[in-house]
């Protein structure tokens, strides 16, 4: 008889919960036990395990073998607790000393040869590993994943037996190495012909991380706009950048590390279902919403998207959480993205082009654009025309924009002031930062009032409007918000006019 302590990590949303593998080797006919809320890939570790034991040419024990993954209201799935159920098993039967599984957390799927193989939520667990000082072992597949954790102590290994050799010291297991950090090459914005009005919203929502919806005819360059917004942006720091990796790695749609430091861009299709927009899902995997935190989230074609599932990015819009809720369990993903969405301004597409070839009545034209609810309407900052470019716009000897760098150099400048005022981008600032850092002369006070009484635009509008007046003062670099910066702010709430 015999018992064993083995410290590992669940996964509940970017979390890493502290789980600990009880096991107890006792008298009585051979079967063993896993409780502790396994769920089926859990349940099924007992046949690895048995096999992997036997194969690392150990004694698998007889007798009534129970497994007990505490804390027991802790929903486990997966088949990251294999090694750890192993090892507890080898302790409990005295295979193993049990004082080298105190200062160690252990991860991994065993396959029935006793190779050790990936598992999701890697670095979430590193991250929580490095806070309690010890040691973490994974498989070899997981260890660049882990080694983004600077100071963390994560050694890798390719079979259970190198781990029990390690653990009955008889040879060290090597240390997770980072692979080095790469930046794909970023589609310049100089490719976006004409557009200047265009252009110029996305550098004001890159400098703020204002939302922004691009309305015009097919073919007009919405989706290209959209593709250069990422390369606008300031390179994310380490912590926003381990932020979005402990996402992507939770996500079980694989992760590489040597883009780490990338921010993301999602662009899903119109037909993803809301679970696959906002999160969700047996297992409460994160969505396309949370998989683009600290990034760019591209929604095209908005109105032909379900209704249902963009109803459910308002709060997201907001809070910058994902909460997704089951009678068991609730996660919280966090989702600070910068959305940025595109449609056409009528079914056909080609509604106010010069071409006069829209056939869709007013009834229509309508009824499609009230696809797009108010409410969401009411949380984008930008609204802007992209019109149907002329042959000559096109042509290779024609006038070009300001390339990706020029533009970029004036949004790290806008964001630096934002920072230095009031610490966060000026689409995140609250109530009372937009009232302290937003101010406006009484002759604009009263052009905005007009507006806002004109156009019929809510209170959450108005303070829209607000930031984006501030930071177009920022790219401008002056220290007020004048007339110019105030009627353009308000020129972008296109609409809000229908």
């Amino acid at each position: 008889m015999g018992l064993s302590l083995v410290h590992s990590r669940a996964r509940v949303g970017a979390r890493a919960p502290a789980v600990q593998v009880e096991v107890h080797v006792g008298g009585g006919l051979p079967t063993m036990s896993i409780v502790g809320l396994p769920q089926a890939a859990v349940r099924e570790a007992k046949d690895r395990v048995r096999a992997a034991i036997h194969c690392a040419q150990f004694e698998f024990p007889n007798g009534r073998i129970t497994v007990n993954l505490a804390p027991a209201d802790l929903p486990k799935s997966g088949g990251r607790f294999d090694l750890p159920i192993a090892l507890g098993v080898l302790a409990a039967s005295g295979q193993l000393p049990n004082e080298a599984l105190r200062d160690v957390e252990l991860l991994g799927e065993l396959g029935l040869t006793g190779e050790l193989r990936a598992v999701d939520g890697v670095l979430p667990a590193a991250l929580a590993a490095r806070e309690t000082g010890r040691r973490l072992i994974v498989p070899v597949a997981n260890g660049a994943e882990a080694a983004l954790v600077e100071s963390a102590d994560v050694r890798v290994a390719r079979t259970l037996s190198e781990v029990c050799a390690a653990l009955a010291h008889a040879k060290a297991l090597p240390k997770a190495e980072r692979i080095e950090a790469h930046a794909p090459d970023v589609p310049d914005l100089m490719d976006v012909r004409g557009q200047a009005q265009a252009r110029r919203a996305l550098e004001v929502a890159a400098a703020g991380q204002h939302h922004v919806l691009f309305v015009g005819t097919p073919g007009c360059g919405k989706t290209l706009l959209a593709s250069r917004l990422p390369g606008l942006l300031p390179e994310a720091s380490a912590a926003e950048a381990l932020e979005s990796a402990s996402i992507a790695s939770v996500s079980g749609r694989g992760f590489d590390p040597a883009t780490w430091r990338v921010r993301p861009f999602r662009s899903p299709h119109h037909e993803a279902s809301g679970a696959a927009l906002v999160g969700g899902g047996p297992t409460l995997r994160p969505g396309e919403i949370s998989l683009a935190h600290n990034g760019v989230l591209f929604l095209d074609e908005l109105p032909e998207w379900n209704r249902h599932a963009l109803q459910m990015l308002r709060e997201p819009l907001e809070s910058g959480v994902a909460t997704i809720s089951r009678a068991a369990l609730r996660c919280d993903y966090p989702a600070r993205f910068q959305l940025v969405a595109a449609m056409n301004p009528c079914p056909c597409g080609w509604a106010g082009d010069a071409s006069d070839r829209c056939r869709c009545t007013p009834q229509q034209i309508d009824t499609y654009l009230a696809r797009v609810s108010g409410p969401l309407l009411d949380r984008i900052d930008l609204h802007v025309d992209v019109p149907r470019l002329p042959p000559s716009a096109l042509r290779d000897d024609a006038a070009r924009g300001e390339p990706t760098a020029v533009v970029r150099a004036r949004v790290i400048a806008a964001r630096e002031r934002q920072l230095a005022r009031a610490g966060r981008s000026n689409a995140h600032l609250d109530t009372q930062g937009t009232e302290a850092t937003c101010r406006l002369d009484h002759h604009d006070r009263l052009l905005l009032e007009r507006a806002i009484e004109t156009l019929h635009l809510s209170a959450r509008s108005l303070h829209r409007i607000l930031r984006v007046a501030r930071t177009i003062a920022d790219l401008a670099g002056s220290e007020r918000i004048e007339t110019p910066h105030l009627t353009e702010a308000i020129g972008y709430r296109r609409l809000d006019r229908r």
